[in-house]
């Protein structure tokens, strides 16, 4: 699975050979479609879409291109998972979250337990490095927090904001999200 833009450009940048292959950089092409799929967003929104699929000219691997305001393996977008951890990261319960967002008690804890320790540091690296090439000033005025969660997630803001700004693109707000963490705001469930 890759994480890309809109379905509108992606289909037009697939079509014109614009996307390169994550495992051998040669180029994608298209393949098709997914079945279509429905994740919640905030609220009771629902977001339905059948992303596009892409065969690789070299490896010969096919990929899943999804919409950058879906999270990897979720049910619910990246914008409703990041509340969920800022409202974590300020000191909220799982329990206390789940209510306000309308959510599963078990759908919050399995959140949560997808945010470990090392995938909080790794989250951190990611969202330096790109907060650092869109916009340096980001990191010397942050919000202190007292968890690295915290942390990542008030940088990860900053720089989101300074990259919509910057890019006139028409993603939805906070879709960038995807991008600069390859999807995996959370921890993927193949690799905890």
């Amino acid at each position: 699975m890759m994480i890309v833009g809109g379905p509108d450009r992606t289909a037009a940048a697939l079509l014109a050979g614009e996307i390169p292959c994550p495992d051998c950089s040669a180029q994608l092409r298209p393949h098709g479609y997914t079945r279509t799929r429905t994740v919640r967003g905030l609220d009771h929104a629902r977001l339905t879409v059948q992303p596009r699929r892409a065969h690789c000219a070299g490896c010969g691997r096919t990929q899943a291109l999804l919409p950058v305001a879906w999270a990897v393996h979720r049910a619910d977008t990246l914008e409703a998972i990041r509340i969920a951890l800022a409202a974590k990261a300020a000191g909220g319960g799982y329990r206390t979250i789940a209510a306000h967002m309308g959510r599963p008690l078990p759908t919050v804890r399995r959140w949560f337990r997808r945010v470990p320790e090392a995938h909080t540091y790794w989250l951190y690296k990611q969202v330096k490095q790109r907060a650092f090439r869109h916009d340096p000033d980001i990191l010397v005025r942050p919000k202190q927090w007292p968890s690295l969660l915290g942390w990542s997630l008030n940088i990860l803001a900053g720089a989101t904001l300074s990259y919509e700004q910057r890019v006139d693109d028409d993603l939805p707000p906070w879709s960038s999200i995807g991008l600069f963490t390859r999807g995996e705001l959370l921890s993927s469930p193949l690799r905890t």
